[in-house]
């Protein structure tokens, strides 16, 4: 898993969270109301609900276009469970909560990276599409 996660606001704008997401050259941000994790902020969502509709986003909340509910795992999860599950959701990314506290963030890339043979059951998440 990625530590520390970077994380985002539910009030804040769209805007805000691409220029961060930019900083830190990542692909998404965990959206955060207080201590807890509510969604997820993914490049696609920006694309889809911003960009697409050519919407403004210094004008749209972070809230208005995340993804959500949110998927977690506790750090106990395995990473052929945490495979299966992204492959099952359709996700590329899975928060990892500890109690009710945001340890750190895990990612198909990541999941490759650290263990080639779950490459058959990330495939699975690349090929299959939600109808």
């Amino acid at each position: 898993m990625s530590s520390p996660v970077r994380t985002i606001r539910v009030g804040d704008s769209v805007r805000d969270a691409v220029r961060k997401m930019n900083k830190f050259r990542i692909g998404c941000l965990v959206v955060m109301q207080g201590d807890r994790p509510v969604g997820i902020l993914t490049e696609r969502d920006i694309m889809r609900k911003v960009i697409e509709s050519c919407v403004d986003p210094s004008l749209i909340k972070v809230s208005d276009v995340m993804s959500t509910p949110i998927m977690t795992i506790d750090p106990e999860t395995s990473l052929e469970e945490a495979a299966r599950i992204m492959s099952r959701k359709h996700i590329k990314k899975l928060p990892v909560v500890e109690g009710s506290k945001l340890v750190g963030i895990v990612t198909s890339t990541d999941l490759m990276m650290a263990a080639p043979k779950l490459v058959s059951a990330l495939t699975e998440l690349f090929t299959k599409r939600p109808s």
